[in-house]
């Protein structure tokens, strides 16, 4: 099943890249033979970065699966059917599912009038996760280049949509056993990690000076403040405009 699971993500992007074609029922999506859920939960009892599966409702989950029109032997089917969502390294890293009391978001919803308008259009690309200082994960639908099903790192220290190379099940196995602290170095302050943990899944930290100039390079000098993501979010792709990144 494993070999055949990376193979799944194409099948995913094919049903989400259907434009306007008939959506499948919930039902149709879930997969009763071989779910995808059982290598994901695999992955996450061996990770070596603290994870936590948030519950999830069953009618929620449904309905977010029939939103997001992929299977559940797919990763990300899996994930938004069984789980509210991921929080990696006490929730530095939030990934999307079908939505919980503490992650009030779900995958479909979050995406909705950002990369599609309406549930069964065609998305440009999907944001999948985002991080405590208001960098985003996103899944390349067309938007970002040829490597559709990629995923890309939008970095709140550059603004820049930057391509990790891996696709949606090697993300998470990235953030299920990557060195975080590496990846992250310099975007992390002293005491980071009880912050974070009491950080609700809409929100972000907001730095100033933003740590994209270079006056906000060193985080422990930098004032902070928690703001709305969806703010946040907004905000980059203002920045982005006003320097120039999107004409």
């Amino acid at each position: 099943m494993t070999k055949n699971f990376f193979i799944i993500i194409a099948m995913s992007v094919t049903l989400m890249t259907s434009g306007q074609n008939k959506m499948k029922q919930a039902d149709e999506l879930i997969n009763k033979t071989d779910p995808g859920w059982a290598v994901v939960e695999g992955w996450i009892k061996n990770a070596k970065n603290k994870v936590e599966i948030l519950p999830t409702e069953p009618s929620k989950a449904k309905e977010a699966l029939y939103h997001t029109q992929v299977t559940t032997q797919s990763a990300m089917g899996a994930i938004v059917f069984m789980t509210g969502g991921l929080l990696i390294d006490d929730g530095w890293i939030r990934i999307l599912g079908s939505g919980n009391a503490k992650f009030n978001r779900t995958l479909p919803d979050w995406n909705k009038g950002k990369s599609f308008k309406e549930f069964g259009e065609t998305p440009a690309f999907l944001l999948i996760a985002d991080d405590a200082i208001g960098g985003f994960y996103l899944m390349n639908g067309g938007a970002l280049g040829t490597d559709v099903g990629m995923i890309y790192y939008f970095s709140p220290d550059s603004l820049e949509f930057e391509p990790l190379e891996i696709n949606y099940p090697e993300f998470l196995q990235f953030c299920f056993n990557n060195d975080l602290e590496k990846f992250y170095e310099g975007s992390r302050w002293k005491g980071w990690r009880a912050e974070v943990s009491k950080l609700k899944g809409d929100e972000v930290f907001n730095f100033y000076p933003f740590l994209w100039s270079k006056e906000g390079s060193d985080i422990d000098k930098n004032a902070r403040k928690i703001i709305p993501i969806a703010e946040q979010y907004s905000l980059n792709l203002d920045l982005r405009k006003q320097m120039g990144f999107d004409r």
